[in-house]
């Protein structure tokens, strides 16, 4: 097979492709892939790092607003439309899978005009305005929240999950949990300042509990709030990094996630049978992240602390409810267990095989 995947920005469009990659690439090891980013873009790093081909257009985000940046992005649209065009001529793939992020509308749309098999994967609950744009364009839409399929055609639209939620329970399966039980508390890569205060005036309570806390607080807050750290560095409750580098791994061994709730992470938290706290986000475009998680508490696998009313007192509560409370985690874990989707790449894999072949 030969397959152009783009999608870029953020992590949250490009890790689900690069997990669906190396799936692919199990099943199919002479697979020919090409990746189309921008050179802006966290693609432009990532992509490159996992030995995959990239290759750029120039294209922009549409402001939502009116705004004469709109000109400049109606005009790098088509520039992009055709260089894609062009990339895809000397390419020659038999299917073209967008992964979301402004980077996919262009790409898709030309793949769409090229007659060339078209897939779209919507990462979050609520699709983002490329992949709404495109929908009407292409030949399959795979989802990876059922709260997302209202928003596009049923007759081509399957519900597929998110590929990371494979690529962490192959990784997991042989991990056994932490005696003690354990809950990770993760504000993203850069750290959440909302979170690191909130967990500042938890931390005495949280260093006598029955369970374990790791936390991460993002390396750029480390070293502002080393002081109140160090003071619990022989706590055997409390493990404090800047960063968790083996999140996979950790997550598998925990009993309880805190943090926020993008759609790569809930779907590796699910994938993992993990009951969740999740802390979404205001920060975000249409509020995805609380409708992300609301799909997850509704099913029972998950409990919401709004950003604004988080703080130490909360924080410590909304743990301790799960964590010490026997009959209602093992609910959550078993509600967690059947809204993970640990076969999600071999899913969109067959939605890839189908419309290629």
């Amino acid at each position: 097979m030969r397959i152009i995947i783009t999608g870029g920005g953020t992590g949250g469009h490009i890790y689900p492709a690069l997990a669906f990659l190396k799936y692919l690439k199990q099943e199919e090891p002479d697979t020919e892939v090409l990746y189309i980013g921008t050179k802006k873009g966290l693609e432009s790093k990532i992509v490159p790092r996992a030995g995959i081909q990239l290759k750029t257009v120039d294209i922009q985000g549409l402001r939502r607003s009116l705004s004469p940046q709109n000109i400049k992005t109606a005009y790098k649209f088509f520039k992009s439309v055709s260089d894609a065009k062009k990339i895809m001529k000397d390419f020659k793939p038999d299917v073209v899978l967008g992964t979301g992020g402004y980077v996919a509308g262009p790409v898709v749309f030309a793949a769409a005009q090229l007659k060339i098999p078209t897939i779209i994967h919507e990462g979050n609950s609520f699709p983002g305005i490329t992949n709404r744009f495109l929908a009407k364009k292409v030949d399959r839409i795979a989802v990876g929240f059922h709260a997302a399929e209202q928003y596009f055609p049923s007759e081509k639209t399957s519900f597929t999950g998110n590929p990371r939620a494979q690529e962490v329970a192959d990784a997991a399966a042989q991990v056994e949990k932490f005696e003690q039980p354990t809950v990770v508390i993760f504000g993203g890569s850069r750290g959440a300042l909302k979170l690191n205060n909130a967990f500042i005036e938890a931390l005495p309570e949280l260093a006598k509990r029955s369970f374990k806390t790791v936390y991460a607080s993002g390396e750029i807050y480390y070293d502002d709030y080393k002081e109140n750290f160090d003071q619990y560095k022989e706590n055997p409750n409390l493990d404090i990094r800047p960063y968790i580098n083996n999140m996979t791994e950790l997550l598998a061994k925990s009993q309880l996630f805190l943090g926020r709730s993008g759609s790569t992470t809930i779907a590796e938290v699910t994938a993992l049978g993990l009951p969740a706290v999740y802390v979404p986000s205001p920060n975000v475009t249409a509020d995805q992240q609380t409708k992300n998680a609301q799909e997850y508490v509704d099913q029972g696998a998950a409990i919401i602390v709004k950003d604004e009313e988080l703080n130490g007192q909360s924080l410590v509560e909304a743990i301790s409810d799960i964590l010490e409370n026997t009959e209602k985690y093992q609910e959550m874990q078993r509600a967690s267990l059947k809204a993970g989707v640990p076969d999600a790449s071999q899913r969109l894999y067959n939605l890839v095989k189908e419309i290629s072949n």
